[in-house]
């Protein structure tokens, strides 16, 4: 049985990395497609004013904590979950895992060329690693069946979706029947960190839960992205006060 904690509507498992892990290699073997959601303060607060979002999921098989953001509310909320879930980091253990055991993944997003400068570098990372195919982000409608066909083709058993929020959740959703894969993830800008394309923040920011500013510092341009944060702590501290009335 799930072990969840509701933060603004949306459950989030309250796990361990080392338990996410295990579960989602689990997921790989089992049949019928799962997926796997990665929130974090600016994905709730998008639920949090979107139903249908928050719905979505909801429905997941797995919602990571990816952002110190949404610990920090789970214990504001008085419902503390065990630590942070970042869900590049998942997506790592995972590659990791199935380049030894034989699975392959599909790298599915970002910009035109993104995805196989990704595969190259992923090859290099991970001796043994199968990449089943690559599809980069700019669709229409129209061109979503060949898509799906494309990546059942491949034969992949995992499939990462890199289309930012909310857009590739919904897009998971949306399609999870029509798909043969075992795992889907949800993982945003990944690729282009897997390509190198943008560079993850240092060991010590990661380790000081400050990875936020060092992306905020490399591109100030997300200054609108980032105010969702101080929105989404306001409505998590009200959301908190009304509970204790």
């Amino acid at each position: 049985m799930r072990d969840t904690i509701n933060v603004l509507g949306v459950n989030i498992d309250n796990i361990s990395f080392g338990y996410a892990l295990e579960k989602a290699k689990q997921m790989l073997k089992t049949d019928g497609t799962s997926m796997i959601f990665t929130p974090n303060p600016e994905i709730v607060m998008a639920a949090y004013e979107d139903p249908e979002f928050k719905e979505i999921l909801n429905s997941a098989d797995m919602c990571t904590p990816d952002g110190i953001g949404v610990v920090y509310a789970a214990k504001i909320l008085g419902t503390p979950l065990r630590e942070r879930v970042a869900g590049f980091d998942l997506a790592c253990g995972l590659l990791e895992s199935i380049s030894k055991t034989g699975e392959s993944v599909f790298l599915f997003g970002a910009k035109p060329g993104i995805a196989e400068a990704a595969r190259d570098k992923l090859y290099e990372k991970y001796p043994g690693l199968t990449v089943a195919g690559v599809q980069n982000g700019y669709f229409s409608d129209e061109d979503n069946d060949a898509i799906i066909k494309k990546i059942n083709d491949s034969g992949a058993n995992l499939l990462f979706v890199c289309l930012g929020a909310p857009k590739q959740e919904k897009w998971i959703y949306a399609n999870k029947d029509k798909l043969n894969v075992n795992l889907c993830m949800g993982i945003g800008g990944a690729l282009d960190v897997f390509s190198g394309n943008v560079k993850r923040a240092p060991e010590i920011f990661i380790k000081c839960n400050l990875e936020w500013l060092y992306r905020f510092c490399k591109n100030p341009s997300r200054l609108g992205r980032f105010a969702a944060l101080p929105k989404f702590m306001l409505t998590v501290k009200k959301s908190a006060k009304d509970k204790n009335k």
